[in-house]
């Protein structure tokens, strides 16, 4: 015979037993944690993560913020599994001996990442001698000053360099200290809205030559094909999300660098997110000539000592 105190023994059995499965789907759900920067360009794995899209579609995703000279040594050692930075420093990695393979192209800087100048300053001939404020070899404005230079008929050794990232140079240029400085949104806007510290020099517009990327290692995406494949309908649902609620989008991706929507929406404007169609595209017949000259120009300038194999650095199969 069964009392009241067993029938709800037996229902409240059997609502623990129906919720195993729900538990034990959500352990089971794969995690990416990915390391990134404060650059405008990621700001749409932000939003993904705050607000579950990537968990929609069967990937759980975390963003740590780590300097880019740091990134390929997490990468490496198991903390991170994947990796968005610009192109060059993907095959700088590689070229040290990581292996990695992009599987996606993030954005392409449409005047995003440029250099400041103070006012006398009317051309980069007139850097010679001048000391810059750029973070280190291997990083996103140091790729791009050595680019602007070069395609200016110098290089890093006709200016003096002051190792700042590009947060602090912005901040140590609005200050009044150095003569230029090299840098990216959300940080270059600094510099915009305060023309009296002076004026930018030149950006990715002028010389387009940053291209950001997500990398996985190839036993990472050899095991995990379904997260990685989760992880890009995420990233472009994000996209659509943009698109369909901007005031929400641009709220939150700003806060997460400590800008106002209205702050995020006006750096937003100099960078290029990258569809699903827009990467096929890419990887069909940019991305590979892109990657040639990038290495080419890192082994002049000393970055790397050698080319590593660029074509087993893309893995487009995701795209199709």
């Amino acid at each position: 015979m069964l009392t009241r105190r067993k029938t709800l023994g037996l229902l409240a059995a059997g609502a623990a037993g129906a919720a195993l499965p729900i538990r034990a789907r959500a352990q089971a759900m794969p995690k990416i944690v990915v390391g990134m920067s404060g650059w405008t360009g990621f700001a749409p794995i932000t939003l993904g993560e705050k607000t579950g899209l990537f968990k929609k579609h069967g990937v759980e995703v975390e963003t740590k913020f780590i300097p880019q000279k740091d990134r390929h040594l997490a990468f490496a050692s198991g903390d991170i599994q994947a990796i968005t930075t610009v192109v060059n420093s993907q095959i700088s990695y590689a070229a040290a001996g990581i292996e990695l393979t992009q599987v996606m192209i993030i954005d392409i800087s449409k005047g995003g990442d440029g250099v400041a100048v103070r006012s006398a300053i009317n051309g980069f001939a007139d850097l010679k001698g001048k000391t810059i404020a750029c973070e280190g070899a291997g990083s996103a404005p140091y790729f791009m000053l050595v680019w602007m230079l070069k395609k200016n008929g110098m290089s890093v050794k006709d200016v003096k360099l002051a190792s700042l990232g590009p947060k602090d140079a912005a901040n140590a240029f609005v200050a009044g200290q150095y003569d230029a400085a090299a840098s990216y949104e959300p940080y270059l806007s600094v510099i915009r809205d305060d023309p009296k510290a002076g004026k930018i020099l030149a950006t990715t517009v002028d010389y387009p030559c940053i291209v950001d990327s997500l990398s996985f290692s190839p036993a990472y995406i050899a095991k995990n094909r379904a997260a990685v494949s989760a992880f890009i309908a995420g990233w472009n649902e994000s996209l659509a999300m943009i698109k369909a609620q901007p005031d929400e989008s641009y709220k939150i991706m700003g806060a997460r660098v400590s800008q106002s929507p209205e702050q995020f929406k006006a750096s937003a404007q100099f960078v290029a997110w990258q569809s699903k169609a827009e990467n096929k595209a890419y990887f069909e017949s940019q991305l590979l000539p892109f990657m040639e000259t990038a290495a080419d120009i890192q082994i002049e300038s000393g970055i790397i000592r050698s080319r590593p194999d660029l074509k087993a650095l893309m893995d487009p199969s995701f795209l199709s």
